[in-house]
């Protein structure tokens, strides 16, 4: 199997895109086994070294990136607010996607933060090695005092998913990345953006490849540990489609973040509806995790394997609903 890669970078006037190795049709659904009860795996239950952003300590915040109809702040705005008035809640965590010259800091940020939910920027960096010899200081400078105006705590998912072949250009090497990274911090930090956790997130293939973990930071440099995890073309239970990243997120002193999750339409409503329910019992099984962020979108020009959508299909996104009360801890009357 070709792995699928997952990959979301949004600018004013350009559509969010998942970067894939295939657009062919998958074979038949396997019988996944969802009626097992998923193991413990990451069950460290803290304290966490965690930043700025401290994690719950009785409940997992869910959370979205849910794609605009319409780009734009208003485009932006209505499409959360559709999905938390279905949903019945507001979202504890907001995922936006950022170019690297896109600014932090916009109106609905804003919004988000005043109103008491956590930000979380992917941001997509340059290249390393032209981060490293100073040529975007300017532009992290103004990015890093942005982050620090918000003054309440935000997540700042540096360069996600950068263990992907594709970005293997840009990134240069493990080495590159983990200097452009500290680099990046530093300046944050001088610039007093001491506001912001910070969030490593590579794929879930990446641990199965074995190459993600040499990307890794360090402990002192990470604030939250982070994976992206999707059942496209492979419908497999979620502890077994990120696995490798529980045991070896098991070993660092950090919360956990699900970054991106979601079931591919290709599967049809009932079989969705089945992973998230199953996806449940492993976010409660594992309590090192303690947020979670549906990726709500179908991408333009991707076939129905990578398209991720819940929020119109009623029996998947009613799984979703029971996800949010489940882990939240609070009960619908």
């Amino acid at each position: 199997m070709v792995a699928r890669i997952p990959a979301a970078v949004v600018s004013v006037a350009v559509l969010a895109v998942l970067a894939a190795c295939t657009t062919t049709a998958p074979t038949p659904a396997p019988s996944a086994d969802f009626e097992r009860h998923p193991a413990g795996v990451a069950t460290r239950t803290g304290p966490f070294e965690s930043g700025p952003v401290k994690p719950p300590t009785d409940k997992v915040w869910v959370g979205a990136w849910v794609k605009p109809d319409v780009w734009g702040q208003a485009g932006r705005r209505a499409a959360v607010a559709k999905v938390e008035k279905s949903l019945g809640r507001r979202f504890d965590v907001i995922n936006t996607y950022r170019t690297f010259d896109e600014k932090f800091w916009t109106e609905t940020d804003k919004e988000y933060v005043k109103r008491g939910s956590i930000v979380m920027v992917s941001w997509a960096s340059g290249d390393t090695r032209s981060m490293l010899d100073g040529r975007h200081d300017d532009q992290i400078r103004a990015q890093a005092k942005r982050v620090a105006r918000a003054k309440r705590p935000v997540m700042m998912r540096f360069r996600w998913e950068m263990d992907r072949p594709n970005l293997r250009a840009t990134m240069w090497s493990p080495e590159d990345y983990i200097a452009a990274w500290k680099y990046v911090r530093r300046i944050f930090t001088q610039e007093g953006a001491t506001n912001a956790s910070w969030v490593w997130c590579p794929t879930a293939e990446g641990f199965d490849r074995g190459d993600a973990p040499l990307f890794y930071p360090g402990d002192d440099q990470v604030d939250w540990t982070c994976v992206d995890v999707y059942a496209s073309s492979d419908y497999r239970p979620l502890d077994e489609l990120m696995g490798n990243f529980l045991k070896w997120a098991a070993q660092r002193p950090k919360p956990i973040i699900v970054g991106e999750f979601g079931v591919a339409r290709e599967w049809g409503s009932q079989r969705r509806r089945e992973w998230i329910r199953d996806a449940t019992r492993v976010f409660k099984a594992n309590p090192q995790i303690r947020a979670v962020a549906y990726f709500d979108s179908d991408p333009n020009d991707n076939p129905s394997t990578l398209h991720f959508k819940i929020s119109d299909d009623e029996p998947a996104f009613a799984a979703f609903r029971e996800l949010a009360d489940e882990l939240s801890g609070v009960p619908r009357g």
